[in-house]
């Protein structure tokens, strides 16, 4: 059978719990018998590098990152990549989310150095974006953010309005940027092709490891790249149904710590890893 060499983890529905929390112990005995074994641990999320750090202050150092929804990767504090809209393309997609008629649409842009949104944005919505951006400036205009460079637009609005959205970005935009939700009205428009699994086979090249041996976790749609590339991809029971049919096998839910009762199974070389 073959024999696991990465885990890699979503974290919001997945890794976390719904108090966006964590059994720190039971992760860290988890985490050292993997480091023993010479078993890579990755954090695949679509929130902001300085946040997803904040959840590892111990063990950031030696792990890998793929935040940003694959936009920015990272080996310890070591950059492999980061992706960059270029800027006529950030302008023409402004244009369609100002002129568009998406109601209840908010948005922000995130770049290497900060998340930024414009001034006079929504506050109560600024108050729950800050728990994902722990960097988040406000700007006037985009020429403040001339010195950055900008991979990703995090938009969230009615779900009423996501699908007429990402058909619009794949109409209007199609090759200069890619739409994902990962539900609840968030929507990602990324680079095309700088998703969680090119951040996986980033590090997987680096490191020689084959897709076969890679374990994955994952709820939600930005994931479903990751999960198909994955031999071990698990989709949580708290999942949509497409991201479940994306999955070969199922995790409990986040809620039950299902990340951790699988990584223990395939520690204990118990099925599907015996």
């Amino acid at each position: 059978m073959t024999a696991v060499k990465m885990v890699a983890v979503d974290m919001d529905g997945t890794f976390l719990d719904n108090q966006k929390q964590y059994d720190r112990q039971r992760f860290m005995r988890c985490y050292e018998e993997m480091k023993a074994r010479d078993i890579k641990f990755v954090v695949a999320s679509g929130n902001q590098y300085y946040q997803l750090t904040s959840f590892f202050p111990t063990i950031a150092s030696e792990i890998a990152f793929v935040a940003e929804n694959g936009a920015w990767i990272l080996d310890g504090e070591e950059e492999l990549f980061c992706g960059e809209f270029s800027r006529p393309d950030v302008y023409a997609l402004l244009d369609t989310l100002q002129k568009g008629d998406y109601p209840g649409l908010r948005y922000i842009l995130c770049g290497r150095e900060s998340a930024y949104y414009f001034e006079g944005a929504d506050e109560q919505w600024l108050a729950k974006m800050r728990h994902y951006c722990h960097r988040l400036k406000a700007i006037q205009s985009l020429e403040e953010t001339s010195h950055d460079r900008l991979f990703k637009f995090a938009l969230n609005l009615s779900d009423d309005y996501v699908e007429p959205l990402m058909a619009d970005i794949q109409r209007l935009h199609k090759g200069a940027a890619a739409a994902t939700s990962s539900g609840h009205g968030s929507v990602d428009l990324i680079v095309p092709g700088h998703h969680k699994a090119n951040g996986l086979n980033i590090l997987a090249q680096r490191w020689g490891i084959d897709h076969q041996q890679v374990l994955a976790f994952g709820d939600g749609g930005n994931d479903l790249e990751m999960l198909r590339q994955s031999g071990f991809s698990f989709a949580m029971a708290n999942a949509p149904q497409r991201v479940k049919e994306a999955a070969r096998y199922a995790a409990p839910a986040n809620s039950d710590a299902g990340v951790l009762q699988v990584i223990e199974k395939m520690l204990a070389g118990e099925p599907p890893f015996a």
